[in-house]
């Protein structure tokens, strides 16, 4: 099957990208460059939250354009902490270099969200670590093969098929009703890995980079470890989302073969084998709060 061939095709809608880039309002700061999110970000959690997954590319594609593309490094760790609620109001982004250098250095962004009142607070921040590129083929070890199919050889849908466990009601729900998914069998036990692809711009006007582009996705590695946990009684809302990269993803998919461990006390971390089309790019690790859903 090519990848002409989507089944589920997404209806003609009003939004065309996640964020629309926007102008400073009136009497903020201009320092910061302002979005406003689109429908086509919301969590399957709740209507009146973003999914994790666009605003982590918004904060990737931030970081990014903070760093001169030219200074030989690459983005080696990225971690994303969610610090609240990130609601759907003006959304504002800043970046700043903690720790610049030849070799090493450190970048960091932060998103804010304009609440009823007017005013700004911190929802997430990334922190980024890069490190100066070379050929290190001669001693190159990746604990995977790459995933046996390719998405192009495997049905695709628009949401989760049948063949993916997990919650019924969020098959098609918010964000991922906008991302193009192919799914076969996975490695970490009974999981099953999936080919995940965003139908639609990070920032309307403009290309996104296959860096942002697979941190739109990887988020969803918190629901597919899940597996089928059911959300009417269990709620596992990650607080943040860490990956280790030992090279660049390249092109527009984005392999997760993702497992949650769930411990006794409350809380739980999914772990996710990270892809793309050429083979293992890396590994991605969450932690969730586990909250038993009150039925009455």
């Amino acid at each position: 099957m090519t990848s002409s061939q989507v089944t589920d095709p997404p209806r003609e809608s009003e939004f065309t990208a996640y964020f629309e880039p926007i102008a400073p309002p009136a009497g903020d700061d201009p320092e910061y460059a302002y979005f406003q999110p689109t429908v086509a970000v919301v969590s399957v959690w709740s209507p009146q939250i973003q999914h994790g997954g666009p605003p982590t590319g918004l904060l990737v594609r931030a970081m990014e354009k903070a760093v001169d593309p030219g200074d030989g490094q690459q983005f080696s760790r990225v971690t994303m902490e969610i610090l609240g609620a990130i609601g759907l109001g003006v959304n504002r982004v800043r970046t700043w270099i903690p720790r610049p250098g030849r070799q090493i250095s450190q970048v960091c962004a932060e998103l804010e969200v304009r609440g009823a009142d007017g005013t700004y607070r911190s929802v997430a921040r990334t922190t980024a670590w890069r490190l100066r590129s070379s050929d290190s083929s001669a001693i190159q070890d990746l604990p995977r093969p790459p995933l046996p199919e390719l998405p192009d050889d495997l049905p695709q849908n628009t949401g989760f098929p049948e063949s993916v466990e997990i919650p019924e009601a969020w098959r098609h729900m918010g964000f991922i009703g906008t991302v193009t998914v192919a799914a076969q069998p996975g490695r970490l036990g009974d999981s099953t890995a999936v080919w995940l692809r965003p139908r639609l711009p990070l920032v309307a006007g403009e290309e996104t980079s296959d860096l942002a582009r697979a941190f739109t996705v990887i988020d969803v590695a918190n629901g597919l470890g899940a597996g089928d946990l059911d959300p009417t009684r269990w709620s596992w809302m990650n607080t943040d989302t860490t990956v280790h990269l030992v090279r660049q993803p390249t092109g527009g998919w984005v392999g997760i073969d993702a497992k949650m461990a769930a411990g006794a006390d409350g809380y739980a971390a999914s772990f996710a084998d990270l892809y793309d089309t050429s083979g293992f790019v890396g590994r991605s690790a969450q932690t969730s709060l586990l909250a038993a859903v009150d039925a009455g």
